[in-house]
This record gives C-alpha cells, structure tokens and sequence, in this order.
C-alpha cells in the first residue's frame, strides 16, 4: 500500500511548476498503446486500459489532490468509457487475429488483429450524429457538474470514445477523429495546467497522421490485392 501511496504523490518539479509521475506514466502508457493500434497487434488494448486506469486518478484532481486540483469530469470519465470499449476491442481484435490465423497459409505469430478498410457511408453518418449529439448531451452534464471547460471537454470526452469504437470495428476514420480530439485537447490541456498531457496531444497530433497514412496504404494494398492484376477479384480476407 505505501509503494501505491507513493506513486500516487510522486511529483517532479519543471520549471518550478509540479508535475506528477503518473500523469506521464499514465500517457506513456496511451501513446504505447496507439503505436499498438497503428501495427494492429492486440497487446494495444491491455496496455491502453493501464495507462486509462492511472489517468482517471490525474485528471480527478479535486478527488485525487493533484497539483492542478482541477476535476475534468470529461477527461475522467472518457478514461472509464476507456475501459468498457477497451475490453471490447480486445475481444474484437483477438477474434479477428484468431480467424486470420484460421484461414489457409496462416499463423497465430503472423496474423494481425484488425483489417483497416473504411466505413460505409451509413456508419459515417452515425459517427457525425453521434459526435454532435453527444458534445451536446455531455456538454450541459459536465457543466452541470461543474467540470472545467465543459464544452471543450465534451467534445473530447465524446471524440475519443467514437474513435476507440472506430479503432476497435477497423475504421480508418477513427485516425480523423483523433486529430478533431487533439485540436480542441491541445489549447484546453494547457489552460488547464496539465502540460505533459498537452505535450503529449501534440505528439498525437503528429503520430496519428502517421497512423491513418499506415491504415489507407494497408487498406489500398488489400483492395488491390482483391482486384487482382488482370481485374479478376480474390476472395478477401475477412474485416475487423
């Protein structure tokens, strides 16, 4: 208990402003888990639920007595949805890596746990729908809980769940999603006073262009590969 207690209130002084261990363990942790999901292996998810575990005690900083002792109910409570849509993508990606390994030719070590492709013109418009209904619904509850910066936070709060979801069915999409996150999360972050995680939103910022760069190319190979070179289509490989 007292080695907790210990990580718990363990800080470090940059610049004269305190700034505390698990903050930046806690994004180590989800910046490890999207180089994860960018190589669409499945030890992404576990890693990505330790690092929202220890989140949600930085950004409850009224709760936890942060430096900052500022409560993000929208940053707090994404880390909780976090969990629940991590277990699913787990499940999802190892079902998927499982059938591909299935397949004729295949192998557990060489399988991949998702195959991009992008999402149907119906499941874009859910996407849109639901980022605006759900800025606008958790928006009014964070501000009637009294978070700070509701708007903003909401519209994080609800961006990083459908792009957990997108992530977890093999969206292509979700990569666009994070980058409307890291817009509005950068500049809310530093008002804020948490600086490793907005240091960290503008490394996302950069990483997930990268990302959806990796996920089209996959995508466009798999098409070409199902096309075949004289137009003569294969059969495809089942998608996350």
């Amino acid at each position: 208990m007292s080695l907790l207690v210990e990580f718990l209130d363990a800080q470090l002084m940059i610049g004269g402003v305190p700034i505390l261990w698990r903050e930046i363990v806690g994004n180590v942790f989800g910046l490890a888990a999207a180089i994860g999901g960018m190589r669409r292996v499945v030890w992404a998810w576990p890693v990505g639920i330790v690092g929202n575990l220890t989140l949600l005690t930085v950004f409850l900083g009224g709760v936890f007595h942060t430096p900052q002792d500022v409560d993000l109910y929208g940053q707090a409570g994404r880390q909780v949805m976090f969990l629940a849509v991590g277990v699913y993508g787990w499940w999802r990606w190892s079902q998927s890596r499982r059938a591909s390994a299935a397949l004729p030719g295949g192998s557990v070590a060489g399988a991949v746990a998702v195959h991009p492709h992008w999402a149907t013109g119906r499941q874009r418009a859910g996407l849109v729908i639901g980022m605006v209904t759900g800025t606008l619904v958790f928006g009014w509850i964070f501000a009637q809980l009294g978070s700070w910066g509701p708007w903003a936070d909401a519209w994080i709060f609800t961006g990083s769940i459908l792009a957990t979801y997108g992530m977890a069915r093999g969206w292509t999409e979700f990569w666009l999603l994070w980058i409307g996150v890291d817009i509005v999360g950068v500049p809310l972050l530093l008002k804020a006073g948490y600086y490793p995680s907005a240091a960290l939103y503008l490394v996302y910022g950069a990483f997930v262009i990268w990302g959806f760069l990796v996920w089209w190319r996959v995508d466009l190979a798999a098409r070409a590969d199902v096309a075949g070179p004289a137009g003569q289509r294969r059969e495809q490989l089942p998608v996350g």
